[in-house]
């Protein structure tokens, strides 16, 4: 037979980790949500940067090949999502991207090099940093498109 103490002891164990999880689950979500309304704030405040980062990082790809990053239009909308395993904040912008050939790059004669072509920038945001992209463009698709093509990964957020 256990000693009074010993059961009480347990029972109090028991009671303190019932009423610890949810506080601290509760506790993570909030940090999170400030999080997030902290990023879009900065996001916000950082896009006309960000974008011109954007330009410039994909420009230095190399792709699509042959190709010069001229410009891009980016559209008002913003949609966030965050990794399922990381919880890294990301940021998808549509965009429109006028592409000049490369001399000698095989596609000055293409025609379709002048016609716009459609696609999604991607950020990323480091909270012990800020808002960055590695010029990393998804074509043809927008960012609902996009988001759906990681559906597994990336989770949607308001």
């Amino acid at each position: 037979m256990l000693p009074i103490p010993w059961v009480l002891m347990g029972l109090v164990f028991v009671v303190v980790v019932v009423i610890s999880v949810p506080m601290l689950r509760r506790q993570m979500l909030d940090r999170q949500r400030r999080q997030l309304i902290d990023a879009k704030q900065q996001f916000y405040r950082l896009r006309e940067q960000l974008e011109a980062k954007f330009l410039q990082r994909a420009g230095l790809t190399g792709k699509p090949r042959g190709l010069r990053w001229a410009d891009c239009e980016f559209e008002d909308e913003v949609t966030y999502a965050r990794d399922r395993q990381t919880g890294r904040l990301s940021a998808f912008v549509a965009m429109c991207i006028k592409f000049e050939a490369i001399e000698g790059g095989g596609m000055e004669d293409v025609e379709a090099v002048a016609n716009h072509k459609y696609g999604t920038a991607v950020f990323h945001f480091d909270p012990k940093h800020c808002w960055m992209t590695e010029g990393r463009a998804i074509f043809n698709l927008g960012p609902r498109e996009a988001m759906r093509r990681f559906d597994g990964t990336l989770e949607p957020i308001g």
